[in-house]
């Protein structure tokens, strides 16, 4: 129901904010010109309109459209496809979706066959000619083989009684599918059956485990559904039935056990020195076995039961009724398949999970009893004050206290000195209160991406302002940040990772070497781009060099510099992701990873989602600061 209801609110959305937008359009003023800027300022009714467009593609391709107009739909074309899927063995040996009979196909086929092995044998340098013979003797047997099929003379009593049993069974299938009542269920098996479905679940039904989910139920759930999957299963026996009949009459059994009978003699006369002339005899042995197992009947006595066939086809497809027009409109670029007892989603609702299941993966990892691996995506955990002031504080402040630090008694015990307690407080082995901190995947990729971006700042910008403004420090540093920029990170993620460890400090280097190199070319940019007439005024003006670098030049690199940060965050994003594929326990990366070897469509999107909407995040706070610091930029 709630997806149903954002469709018509995404629709009517995008259709009123057109109108409304046209409608602006006319009241613009006149004197913005092209390339004014003004005219880029607001229209927060065309980013309506993209996002509802976007969310309405996505519920459409995704297949929530059908699953919540017809929650349904999916149980009943599963049962389809078993019948296309049971028809589909049959008519694949008449021309109904191929060009020609699989008898004509199969005899075809083997005629080239055998006469390219003709044209083998008698250019073939390596065979005797008194075995040539042999070999083309054998070769016309096995044609002289294909009219002891297909002569309707020779076609035995039994084998016609045979498949004039099976065109009746299929022709009673027609007769009894038609039928309201079809297939006659009785009430406890009814009552079975639809216990049975209630069991197996809906269609993506939802699941208190990330790992139990129902893609498409098998147990069909109305009277639609439990028809044909009835007409799948007696297709299946029917089919069965039919390929394990051979029209193998007396004189063709004999005539082929004379030919292998010879064939096994002759190559039985053979050593090592005569392979070819053994490999021609048992290549033409295969392929008088394949002429063996195929199904090869007269030309015309399948007539009739091809007639019952596509009848039967034409019946099934007119049942379906509504449901195919559902099929064609609400399930873009596929369909429900079936492959025996289960059905998939084959096309764009199998790679491209439903917003509602999504969302209710997503809750479920945002649940801290489920997460992902036992850890929730987002959640906090309660951690005492004196953890943190033993984080911030470094240790080493006891050890250049005066004194020493306690020793035990000969009783065994210690007393503290005034060392011993400052040690306890800048190692946090103290506890004051607790506080709620952050904690789980996410929490952990933004901490690491941040600190790693922080790094590259506090580092990166001002040595380039420094190489920007001193001959020195630019051709001393330039070679060796201009050796390892052009490095992809992925490939130092492998080096790194294996030197600084698993851990996160391995992680947030590789992050501050990403960043690092683009906040030093931004900010050097920024420091060589200043304009030399500001610089000549505030010398002029007795400014120093200090309050040049600070009112002057540093102001001019700020746009550069806080482009640079732009362009790192990003960065930073991607890296952190195929830094977490490699190794990694906790991360949006580790999360995608894992997801990706068990095919868990829904949560790879939802790392996805999160990645986007982190960096989104990020970027949106960097514009916030850029219009707050450098409001003049674009209006010099």
């Amino acid at each position: 129901m709630i997806t149903a209801f954002l469709t018509f609110v995404f629709f009517f959305a995008i259709v009123g904010c057109v109108l409304y937008g046209r409608r602006l359009i006319k009241t613009e003023k006149v004197d913005a010109v092209f390339g004014n800027p003004e005219r880029a300022q607001g229209g927060i009714h065309w980013v309506i309109v993209g996002s509802s467009f976007l969310l309405l593609v996505w519920l459409y391709y995704s297949w929530d459209i059908a699953k919540s107009f017809f929650p349904k739909s999916a149980n009943e074309l599963c049962q389809v496809g078993k019948v296309d899927e049971s028809l589909l063995s049959l008519k694949y040996l008449f021309p109904i979706e191929e060009r020609q009979l699989k008898s004509t196909s199969v005899i075809e086929t083997e005629t080239k066959n055998l006469d390219k092995i003709i044209l083998l044998i008698e250019k073939s340098n390596d065979v005797e000619n008194q075995n040539k013979n042999k070999l083309l003797d054998f070769v016309v047997q096995t044609k002289n083989t294909i009219p002891l099929l297909t002569n309707e003379n020779l076609l035995e009593n039994q084998t016609k009684e045979q498949i004039n049993l099976i065109t009746k069974k299929i022709n009673n299938l027609t007769n009894d599918f038609i039928k309201k009542d079809y297939p006659f269920e009785k009430s406890e098996d009814e009552t079975k059956r639809i216990e049975l479905a209630k069991q197996e679940g809906n269609w993506g039904a939802s699941s208190t485990s990330l790992d139990n989910a129902v893609e498409i139920p098998s147990i069909p759930k109305t009277k639609k559904g439990l028809k044909f999957q009835a007409a799948a299963a007696e297709l299946n026996l029917i089919s069965d039935e039919f390929f394990e009949l051979r029209n193998h009459n007396a004189q063709y059994a004999s005539a082929l056990e004379n030919l292998k009978n010879e064939i096994k003699e002759f190559r039985s006369t053979f050593d090592d020195s005569n392979e070819i002339t053994s490999s021609f005899a048992k290549d033409i042995l295969k392929i008088a076995r394949r002429i063996e197992y195929a199904s090869i009947f007269p030309p015309q006595t399948l007539i009739e039961m091809q007639a019952s066939i596509v009848n039967f086809d034409k019946l099934q497809k007119k049942e379906q009724g509504g449901l195919k027009w559902v099929d064609f409109f609400l399930f873009p670029s596929g369909t429900i398949m079936s492959s025996g007892p289960s059905c998939t989603e084959q096309g764009s609702g199998r790679w491209l999970p439903k917003p509602s299941d999504t969302l209710n993966k997503f809750a479920l990892m945002l649940n801290p009893n489920v997460g992902f691996k036992q850890i929730p995506l987002i959640w906090y955990e309660m951690m005492d004050v004196g953890k943190i002031i033993g984080f911030v504080l470094p240790d080493w402040i006891a050890d250049i206290l005066p004194g020493e630090y306690p020793v035990h008694n000969e009783k065994g015990e210690i007393k503290p000195n005034f060392k011993s307690k400052v040690l306890n407080v800048v190692s946090g082995d103290f506890e004051l209160f607790k506080i709620p901190i952050p904690t789980g995947h996410i929490w952990d990729s933004f901490l690491r991406v941040f600190l790693g971006l922080v790094a590259g700042i506090v580092v990166g910008v001002p040595l380039g302002l420094y190489m920007g403004l001193n001959r020195f420090a630019k051709g001393f540093f330039d070679p060796l940040i201009e050796l390892y920029r052009p490095v992809p990170p992925l490939a130092w993620a492998p080096l790194v990772i294996s030197v600084l460890g698993i851990d996160n400090f391995g992680k947030v280097f590789l992050l501050f070497m990403v960043s690092l190199s683009i906040m030093i070319i931004s900010a050097r940019a920024g420091a060589s781009g200043t304009q030399l007439s500001k610089i000549h005024a505030a010398h002029s003006l007795g400014a120093s060099k200090w309050q040049i670098l600070r009112h002057v030049i540093f102001p001019n690199s700020l746009p550069e510099i806080l482009t640079g940060i732009r362009v790192a965050t990003g960065m930073c994003w991607g890296t952190l992701v195929a830094a977490e594929f490699l190794a990694g326990t906790t991360g949006v990366g580790f999360v995608e990873n894992v997801a990706k070897k068990y095919f868990q469509y829904e949560v790879i999107w939802i790392t996805i989602f999160i990645m986007g909407m982190l960096g989104l995040l990020f970027d949106i706070t960097i514009r916030k600061i850029i219009d707050k610091t450098i409001p003049w930029r674009g209006k010099g």
